[in-house]
């Protein structure tokens, strides 16, 4: 299996788990605030991933590479400080913070490795 069909699949079911978790943070913890933050940048992963699939070129591909692990990022830092908070369960914040340094992580090597491909 390909690092970008790892990411392809990764970044979806990251997804779902960060939209069932902004449900749970809306109808259970009244958060309305951060959880659309996470919201935001969670689902954003997997758009980019995909968009980069039809990427007109490989600096196209890059680049959007690039703003998935800016959004990948930008989650890391909402769940921290969600978790911070109190707003989850150090586990179910512990669980998420590990997927999403695992797409850190993935993302960091589709680019490092389409880089330098020539």
């Amino acid at each position: 299996m390909t690092e970008k069909f790892v990411a392809r699949e990764k970044s979806r079911a990251f997804a779902l788990r960060v939209v069932r978790s902004c449900q749970y943070l809306q109808g259970r913890k009244r958060e309305y605030v951060l959880s659309k933050q996470l919201l935001r940048s969670g689902t954003a992963i997997g758009a980019l991933v995909r968009e980069a699939e039809y990427a007109e070129s490989r600096p196209d591909f890059v680049h959007k590479m690039h703003m998935a692990l800016k959004e990948a990022n930008e989650t890391d830092y909402w769940i921290d400080l969600l978790s911070d908070a109190g707003y989850f369960a150090p586990e179910a914040g512990q669980s998420l913070r590990v997927d999403c340094r695992e797409l850190l992580r993935i993302l960091i090597a589709i680019i490092k490795t389409t880089k330098s491909q020539r």
